[in-house]
Formats: C-alpha cells, sequence, structure tokens
C-alpha cells in the first residue's frame, strides 16, 4: 500500500523555510529567468524527507504574455494569474517578494528578488484585469516606476520631464507647472491686464 500524502503548513529547503502563502523563484528550463510562483499548497508524497510537491499559482513576466513587453512595463513588473500548477520542492531557487505597486514604491531600496504585480492575467482566455490603466503624460503611457515623474500643482496631471524636454532639475521644483497649465495661466493674466 503506497505511503499516505500529507498536507505540509511549512517546509524547509536549502536551509530556508518556507510556507503556504510564499512567493518563490523556481528553477527555469534554460537560461531563462527564474520562474515565479506563489505557493498554494504543499505536499510530502512520500515518506522521503524532501519528497515534497508543491502546488503554486504562476506569476508571468510581459515577455511571457500575449502582446509581449511594452514600455511601461517596469523592470520589476509581473502579473498575477490564475495558471495552477505542481512543481517539486527540489526546483525551489529561493524567496522572492510580490509588492502592490504602491507598496513597491514605498521600498526604501529595491531587491532583485522584490517585484510588483498591478495586474491579473488570464492564461486561457489571455486577457488582463483590469483592461485598462490610466494613462499620463502627453505620451499617453501608463506609470512606470522605472521612469519617475512629476506632478503639475495646477492640473495633478503627471508628466515624464523627457517628454517635456525638461532635465532632472524639474523635480526640485516644489510647484511645477506644466506647459498646457503655464499657458493657461499666462493667457489669462494677458487677458486680466
Amino acid at each position: 500500500m503506497p505511503p499516505k500524502r500529507k498536507d505540509l503548513t511549512s517546509v524547509v529547503h536549502i536551509g530556508q523555510e518556507y510556507k503556504v502563502g510564499d512567493c518563490i523563484l523556481i528553477n527555469p528550463d534554460a537560461d531563462a529567468p527564474a520562474y515565479i510562483g506563489r505557493i498554494r499548497r504543499m505536499v510530502q508524497r512520500s515518506s522521503i524527507p524532501n519528497d515534497v510537491e508543491l502546488e503554486v499559482t504562476w506569476f508571468y513576466r510581459p515577455e511571457e504574455v500575449i502582446g509581449g513587453r511594452k514600455i511601461f512595463h517596469g523592470e520589476a513588473e509581473v502579473f498575477d494569474s490564475d495558471h495552477q500548477d505542481k512543481v517539486p520542492l527540489g526546483s525551489v531557487l529561493g524567496r522572492c517578494f510580490i509588492h502592490t505597486l504602491e507598496r513597491y514604491e514605498m521600498l526604501q531600496e529595491h531587491k532583485e528578488n522584490d517585484f510588483y504585480s498591478r495586474m491579473k492575467y488570464r492564461s486561457r482566455t489571455q486577457q488582463f484585469e483590469p483592461d485598462q490603466v490610466p494613462i499620463y503624460c502627453t505620451c499617453e503611457m501608463p506609470y512606470n516606476p522605472d521612469r519617475p515623474m512629476v506632478m503639475c500643482t495646477a492640473c495633478e496631471d503627471w508628466f515624464h520631464p523627457k517628454c517635456l524636454r525638461l532635465g532632472p532639475e524639474v523635480f526640485q521644483d516644489a510647484h511645477f507647472t506644466c506647459p498646457t497649465c503655464a499657458e493657461r495661466s499666462a493667457g489669462s493674466r494677458a487677458v486680466a491686464e
């Protein structure tokens, strides 16, 4: 009679403890970046100590989804998904952290195992949730934390300094006004005079 499978709440692999809910880096098939998954369940398959199977929900990198990587995708951006799979404990390379975009931006330092997710990818239908994200700037692109933006204090819209042909000194201006608002303000002053 085969040994009974047993659900685990935690497991130690190469000196690191892993629990259900942890995000992990998983050994890829080739020279690709590590796969990323969230542990949903851990099952001891036999009496052999490391014979553990992990049920994971995958995260996708932008280049792994329909449409590929776009200019507005940050280097650390991944998409949560509905794709589930099973992997052996031995394929785990280490722990990683998937943050919300807001939490990612609050980190004092971004490490190579820090990622963020702002969208979910439905692998069967190849659709995103949400299917649209807000756009900003004159370039009309979604926000990318790798490309800093500055807010206009008049209209409260956000702009890439590069799109406005401005240098990094614009970040020192506590009362930045975009060209449209500056022109509007100059026009209303001229009418008043």
